[in-house]
């Protein structure tokens, strides 16, 4: 398990001190929960990017003659509908 300091203001040093008590927790337990409600909630942040990657990698542009091809045979079946 990695150790990591952090460094609070006093008043939320005192309002974390007084949950932990309240709760029956120590203030690094209390603060390590959380921190992995925090991280539970907003890994959306992370899963999103990673997924529209992917679908950006299975999109691609059409080069110029096959938009030269699709727009002629968009007209031919305009053209044939008159």
């Amino acid at each position: 398990m990695a150790i990591m300091s952090v460094r609070l203001n006093d008043e939320i040093s005192t309002q974390l001190d007084s949950l932990a008590k309240s709760l029956g927790l120590t203030q690094s337990a209390l603060a390590r929960k959380a921190i992995e409600d925090y991280l539970t909630r907003e890994a959306w942040q992370i899963i999103e990017p990673e997924e529209n990657k992917k679908e950006e990698n299975k999109t691609r542009a059409a080069s110029a003659e096959e938009m030269q091809r699709m727009i002629h045979a968009a007209l031919c079946t305009v053209g044939h509908k008159k």
